[in-house]
């Protein structure tokens, strides 16, 4: 009965195996291979807050066109046409026009004149004052818009500012600085993302590389197992140790299960960010160590200047330097309305009133004015001096925040090369550890197969071995995403740390900003500690 339940776990464990084995070759050679470079190419293609930020820039260049404008004349036309359906001159009639001439004034005769030529002339003179019309006494009202039915009026219409106070250029300098913080925010957002598809595509190279050394502890467990069953049948080893080896073999397929799960969402959150449908199947080509390949953050021998890792020279730093600069400005347009504003202006148009049809151009009469206006506040009930006030509020909010900004900018430029300080150390400090534990584990293999050697201290070799390739792992992703991070470093936002790998949780939260990676930090424990409580559970 003991055996065949022995059997019967033999055969269900099988089946679990079968379950979360290695996909086949065939589909790891039809997928796509994807390096960091690509990745990072692919992810800026696609990004959301990519295009936000450029639709920023945008914007701010339509803010300054739209300040600068008033530095220049304003010009529009009109164009008019009205029909008139009933009119309070209908029906007044000022009779036919005069037809008339016009009374000139008397000039006596020549003295060369005869007597009866000068009488001639007289009646003469006499006939026609009694039968004109007065020069300037009459008015032609044919040509007055009065009771028209049809007018046409073409309008051109000039402004320019001559004085403001100052407020027109306070606001090109205000709008100016909104584009810099602008494209200041683009290369900030370009950089997050750089950064966010760093972490994530080296988690998703961790998570491999985990599930590798999961699979091998795995194949060694069973090889012990196989030599323990084999040494109990011809009776040199006792039945409890090849319970123990069956126990830990056992307590391996968790573990492998779970690595498969960690790289499955290591990949969907890589492909996520980089825009690849969650179905297709990807190959990752650039290794942990292998950083020569990704030009456009220069990862490769990153050397640390300091105009690069200089507080002033940080993104937010700039950017509330930037809102100082732009509230200085709105104060001097607060300020500019107690001053006249001074401009010129001019209206040129043309009206015609056509009984039928359309007017011709010589049909139009022209009117034309230029005139300079000049205003001046004189009472506002207090309304200026309230937005000077707040407008001195919010520079003085902006001057503490610029303050307030430098200080964190200088603790997390110093936190960012201390990680990268330590993270540099743990690579070279895991440097031959492998190597070493490899050896140590094949003479205990060969010591335990001789007979000379328990299976304890076989084990302890197995966990050795386990912790140093889980450490070189997590320390070449550690010492990868740091140099990454500080060669970024004056473009990032404050408080976007390298979140440190782990052997349980890595690699979750990679594609998040600062404030989740902040939360789940804490959650990660030691890396010799995380590595023992997974891949030596089980081991009585």
């Amino acid at each position: 009965m003991h055996g065949y339940r022995i059997h019967t776990l033999i055969a269900a464990l099988g089946l679990v195996w079968s379950a979360v084995a290695p996909p086949d070759a065939r589909a790891q050679e039809n997928a796509t291979p994807l390096s960091l470079d690509d990745a990072i190419v692919m992810a800026e293609r696609g990004s959301e807050s990519v295009g936000i930020a450029r639709a920023g820039v945008t914007r701010s260049r339509g803010e300054i066109r739209r300040a600068r404008s008033e530095l220049f004349p304003q010009l529009s036309g009109s164009a008019s046409y009205s029909r008139a359906l009933a009119s309070e001159f209908e029906g007044i009639s000022l009779g036919p026009p005069d037809m008339r001439p016009l009374c000139r004034a008397f000039l006596p005769p020549s003295a060369g004149l005869t007597p009866a030529e000068r009488l001639d002339t007289l009646e003469a003179a006499v006939a026609l004052a009694t039968d004109c019309q007065p020069d300037g006494g009459g008015i032609d009202f044919s040509e007055l818009p009065f009771g028209r039915e049809n007018t046409f009026r073409l309008g051109l219409n000039a402004t320019q500012t001559l004085f403001s106070g100052g407020r027109v250029v306070a606001q090109s300098r205000a709008a100016a600085a909104g584009r810099r913080t602008a494209e200041i925010a683009l290369a900030s957002a370009r950089a997050q993302l750089v950064l966010n598809v760093t972490q994530a595509y080296y988690d998703a190279v961790l998570s491999e590389r985990l599930l590798e050394i999961a699979e091998a502890t795995l194949v060694q467990a069973e090889t012990t197992l196989t030599q323990t069953r084999l040494a109990l049948q011809v009776g040199t080893q006792p039945e409890f140790d090849a319970l123990r080896a069956q126990v830990t073999r056992d307590n391996q397929l968790p573990i492998v299960v779970r690595r498969r799960t960690d790289r499955e969402l290591a990949l969907m959150r890589l492909k996520q960010l980089v825009s690849v449908p969650l179905e297709e199947t990807i190959r990752l080509t650039t290794q942990l160590g292998d950083t020569t390949g990704v030009p456009p953050v220069r990862v490769a021998g990153v050397e640390i200047a300091p105009a690069d890792t200089a507080a002033s020279t940080r993104a937010p730093v700039r950017q509330a330097a930037e809102a100082v600069e732009v509230q200085e400005n709105l104060l001097r347009i607060a300020a500019s309305q107690r001053l006249p504003a001074v401009s010129l202006s001019s209206q040129y148009g043309r009206v015609a009133y056509p009984e039928t049809g359309l007017p011709g151009w010589s049909d139009f009469r022209a009117n034309w004015n230029v005139g300079v206006s000049l205003a001046l506040p004189i009472f506002t009930g207090g309304r200026i001096s309230g937005d000077v006030l707040v407008a001195e509020a919010d520079l003085a909010e902006q001057q503490f925040r610029l303050e307030q900004v430098e200080e964190l900018a200088q603790l997390d430029t110093r936190s960012a090369l201390a990680e990268l300080a330590a993270a540099e150390a743990q690579w070279q400090a895991s440097a031959g550890t492998v190597e070493q534990a490899d050896r140590a584990y094949l003479i205990a293999e060969v010591r335990y197969r001789e007979g000379i050697s328990t299976q304890t201290e076989l084990s302890d070799s197995r966990i050795m071995l386990q912790q140093a390739q889980a450490n070189r792992a997590m320390a070449a992703r550690d010492r990868a995403v740091a140099r990454v991070r500080v060669a970024l470093l004056r473009d990032l936002p404050l408080g976007t740390g390298a979140q440190a790998g782990g052997a349980g949780g890595q690699g979750s939260g990679a594609t998040g900003g600062s404030e989740g990676q902040s939360q789940q930090r804490p959650r990660q424990a030691t890396t010799a500690a995380a590595t023992q409580a997974s891949f030596g559970a089980g081991v009585p």
